[in-house]
């Protein structure tokens, strides 16, 4: 259980930096949902699993002084350490991270844990979690009520294959999980802003099973969101997009 998917593997060692400057903040409510859902405070001790290169790490660090970073991939650490030096970062998947029984406050899972949804790593997670430590999931989801962003996923989406996604909702199979109480869940609206060449073609262009497609199609898949961005009306001629999302939270707590 502790392989990586190779569309994970391959693809984000691939397009870290494309992953870095594609991917959209967390919605500023994030903040409040850290101290007052799961507690957050100074002198937590959280882990960000699947932290990739620090997306979510750093709005951890608004909060804690002792932040922990796990990531199974070289590229994306190696990114994460160069810019947060403040984070301990270590080599680890969701069913084997090198840490203490009963030893974290909290455990944040953004952006990840349908790559790892199972009951070995919720086993895990409860293990190093202390007795009354909270469990957090988050996703960036799209917000395909805007026509373009709809275009969009229907671009990528024959070429995801086997890996697994937020939205088919297999995450969810380990829940209720034994040790923990109900998972409680809060969404907020969320928005990317910059360039299309940022928010539009580097998003879609580090979704890790468009990385790791082969030479030819990508330069396919590439040419399809370009030819969007500059023939939709909501996008043509623009130096600046909204892109919107949805931030969705879920939380729960360790028993005993």
């Amino acid at each position: 259980m502790s392989t990586v998917h190779q569309s994970a593997a391959k693809g984000y060692q691939s397009a870290a930096d494309k992953y870095q400057r594609g991917r959209p903040d967390y919605a500023p409510q994030v903040f409040t949902w850290l101290r007052d859902k799961l507690g957050a405070e100074p002198n937590s001790i959280v882990v960000d699993l699947g932290a990739g290169t620090g997306k979510f790490t750093k709005r951890i660090c608004d909060i804690s002084e002792h932040v922990i970073a796990v990531d199974p991939v070289d590229a994306m650490r190696e990114k994460l350490a160069a810019d947060l030096p403040q984070v301990e970062v270590i080599k680890g998947t969701a069913d084997k991270m090198p840490l203490d029984d009963d030893s974290i406050d909290i455990l944040v899972c953004s952006q990840s844990f349908h790559w790892f949804a199972s009951s070995a790593a919720v086993a895990e997670i409860h293990r190093i979690l202390k007795p009354g430590g909270r469990f957090g999931l988050v996703w960036n989801v799209r917000d395909e009520r805007t026509d373009w962003v709809a275009e969009l996923t229907k671009i990528i989406t024959p070429y995801e294959g086997d890996a697994p996604r937020y939205y088919k909702g297999d995450w969810r199979e380990p829940f209720p999980a034994p040790g923990f109480g109900l998972l409680e869940e809060t969404r907020f609206v969320n928005a990317h802003i910059g360039t299309p060449e940022d928010v539009i073609f580097n998003r879609f262009m580090s979704v890790s099973f468009i990385a790791a497609q082969d030479e030819t199609t990508r330069a396919d898949i590439e040419g399809q969101i370009r030819n969007l961005i500059t023939t939709h009306p909501a996008l043509m001629g623009k130096s600046e997009v909204v892109f919107p999302y949805v931030t969705e939270c879920f939380w729960c707590v360790k028993e005993g």
